[in-house]
């Protein structure tokens, strides 16, 4: 992983029991394999425990590493690191993908109740204004009560997003190619196509992933279909979004938006979605941030001690959903 994130990944509590658990010096934190000390190590390992920055497995370095039969991701897409190589080597690999879907959702969840009670907007009049003003009279058609939410992905976070609002008085929709309306009935929402979802929708949140059928999945005509007023929110990929046809949305203040991801990250400094007051823009931090890197150290450690006491691990994860995985 990156050099100094193990710092702030691994607590006190989850480093003493890594090195319970197994053989690991935790002040080897390796980004090039191929330095001596890493060289050496890689001789003798038979787990790795991964995260962001994570040099890519190939050919040579799992020729370096003989015995090595495991690598348990303490972080989400593997896309980076786990490589054909791996596969065919039969590695196990596990990801902590569960544990950073969590305060995704959760985000996600924080920016739909937002936008059932139009707070950008609100938040903007009240700038305004800055006097006594009948908010009752002027925003009666905010609030929660019946809201529809449309979640485009069955994807880990997406499932979790339905799962964290299926308390409140909302109605759900889910479009997922993958689903069919029995599952999703059983997540809580009824089943649509994309279109529907689109025209139907207060908020539209998106969860697929980022896949080249996916490239601008919510294009300039899905868009369109989306009633004036209406959210739309991105935690996934910047890519699903048609982006230059999103903006001139955003522009013109018909859509409102909630962007956690933008291509490219980081948006050139003359971008209008800086400032436009009917977007809230965050620098990909949806996932987990400061202390919930914890989480994902504490998911990875479990994994481990099941791996000991040769248990299979509880989310393992295959070629196949690799492939399909963010």
């Amino acid at each position: 992983m990156h050099a100094d994130l193990a710092d702030r990944l691994i607590d006190a509590e989850t480093r003493e029991r890594l090195t319970t658990l197994a053989e690991l010096d935790p002040d080897l934190v390796v980004d090039d394999f191929r330095t001596p000390r890493a060289a050496a190590a890689l001789r003798e390992t038979e787990v790795i425990v991964s995260c962001w920055g994570c040099p890519p497995l190939d050919e040579e370095v799992l020729a370096a590493a003989p015995r090595l039969r495991a690598v348990i991701h303490a972080a989400g897409s593997l896309r980076h690191h786990i490589t054909d190589a791996c596969w065919r080597r039969g590695i196990d690999v596990t990801s902590a993908a569960s544990a950073n879907a969590l305060p995704v959702a959760e985000y996600t969840v924080a920016a739909v109740l937002l936008a059932g009670k139009r707070v950008l907007r609100m938040r903007e009049d009240y700038r305004r204004l800055r006097t006594p003003y009948d908010w009752q009279d002027g925003y009666r058609a905010a609030g929660n009560y019946r809201r529809i939410v449309g979640i485009v992905g069955a994807s880990r976070i997406g499932r979790r997003v339905l799962e964290l609002l299926r308390p409140y008085d909302l109605d759900l929709l889910l479009h997922d190619p993958y689903v069919d309306e029995t599952e999703a009935a059983r997540l809580g929402a009824r089943a649509v196509d994309l279109d529907e979802l689109c025209a139907t929708a207060d908020v539209v949140s998106v969860h697929a992933p980022e896949l080249p059928e996916t490239r601008h999945l919510v294009d300039r005509r899905r868009l369109a279909l989306m009633h004036d007023g209406a959210t739309l929110i991105n935690t996934s990929r910047g890519s699903l979004i048609d982006q230059r046809a999103l903006t001139e949305e955003l522009v013109t203040g018909r859509l409102d938006a909630v962007l956690d991801v933008t291509v490219p990250e980081v948006l050139p400094a003359d971008s209008p979605l800086y400032d436009l007051p009917n977007v809230l823009l965050t620098p990909h931090v949806a996932g987990s941030l400061g202390n919930e890197l914890h989480r994902m150290a504490a998911a990875a450690a479990d994994e481990l001690e099941r791996y000991t006491r040769g248990r299979p691990f509880a989310h393992a994860v295959s070629r196949e959903e690799a492939v399909r995985s963010a």
